[in-house]
């Protein structure tokens, strides 16, 4: 089941242009330059596995070099509380996956793309400690200079780290890249660290911005549910407080007051009424499905996409997420209702 950081991570990175902002800022310069950022392009497929779906997030992504050569960018978007130091078996493993499946499209080929692995961290715990070199994991014979000549024998493999809980604020906000990027990429940094409530209020100018923007009520409804999620009451209160300052009162009160923290609460008391740890099970449960049904209708209405009265019930009391997984993705691109649900109901 996909939590709150899988959703809101995914609908940020994965739009090509918001990617290609996180990629460029952690890519080596001479990337950067060789690459033909308006051919990227994300691919709907994952090698993550599924028992490490809450923790963690996979977004592949294809481009050509100005050379015309293909590339293969994996991402990996981490979010669980503490580092892995097994992460760089773990991204060697996901690559080999991908590269596995390349070779069965590509019969013909007989040699494999450029594949370039990036993790994305934002826990709670500071800063990415674990070895991002496999060669690192060995035990090889001490002494001398015996250690390099061994470890010349095992397997060499390096991922890139995006560590967000490294990073400053004002090396975040100074990142370029669209506004829903650069909000992301603070809100992630700073949610988990019991600062957020203080740091809201200093990224008015960045609300507002992402409410600008073309598509800036639906990116201000995913932020905003996402907040409502994660934060607590201090949370709440100061994301109302910013809302104010760049909404009307009336549609700011619209947004703090969703039917997603509507169906949390309401969720959380049918189950305390059966019993505590039941509840919270439950509550949970229904309100992240909830949330996703309406999460897709909310992007095909901004998208334009007609939606009937049978499809929108169909969508609502839609209770399986990989299935609401499946139709929010599809609606991120869709034109048409057909693109989004599986045939008839």
């Amino acid at each position: 089941m996909s939590g709150p950081h899988d959703l809101f991570a995914r609908y940020t990175f994965g739009h090509p242009e918001r990617a290609a902002a996180e990629l460029r800022a952690v890519l080596p310069a001479h990337v950067v330059s060789e690459v033909d950022w308006s051919s990227l392009r994300r691919e709907p497929v994952s090698v993550v596995d599924p028992e490490l779906r809450e923790t963690e997030s996979d977004l592949l992504f294809t481009a050509r070099l100005r050379t015309g050569q293909p590339l293969l960018l994996y991402v990996l978007l981490e979010h669980q509380s503490s580092v892995d130091p097994w992460m760089a078996l773990r991204m060697l493993r996901y690559v080999v996956r991908q590269v596995e499946r390349w070779r069965q499209e590509h019969p013909e080929r007989d040699l494999l793309p450029l594949i370039i692995p990036l993790v994305m961290y934002h826990g709670p715990d500071g800063a990415w400690t674990a070895p991002r070199r496999v060669e690192e994991l060995f035990e090889l014979p001490e002494g001398g200079d015996s250690r390099e000549r061994w470890r010349a024998l095992v397997p060499r493999f390096e991922y890139l780290l995006d560590d967000l809980s490294a990073e400053r604020e004002e090396a975040l906000r100074a990142r370029s890249g669209p506004p829903l990027a650069r909000l992301a990429w603070l809100v992630l940094r700073y949610g988990r660290t019991g600062e957020l409530a203080r740091k809201l209020p200093d990224w008015a100018s960045l609300f507002a911005q992402v409410q600008a923007d073309a598509e800036g009520a639906e990116h201000l409804v995913v932020v905003i549910r996402y907040l409502v999620w994660i934060g607590d009451a201090s949370v709440h209160t100061a994301a109302r407080r910013v809302l104010h300052s760049v909404l009307d009162e009336q549609r700011a009160e619209e947004l703090m007051g969703s039917w997603a923290e509507e169906m949390i609460e309401r969720g959380l008391q049918q189950g305390l009424e059966r019993g505590l740890q039941q509840g919270l099970v439950k509550g949970r449960e229904e309100g992240l499905s909830r949330g996703r049904a309406e999460d897709v209708l909310r992007i095909l209405t901004a998208r334009g996409v007609q939606v009937d009265e049978a499809a929108r019930q169909r969508i609502l009391t839609c209770s399986d997420v990989s299935t609401l997984d499946r139709w929010f993705d599809r609606a991120l691109n869709a034109t048409t209702l057909s693109d989004v649900l599986d045939g008839p109901a």
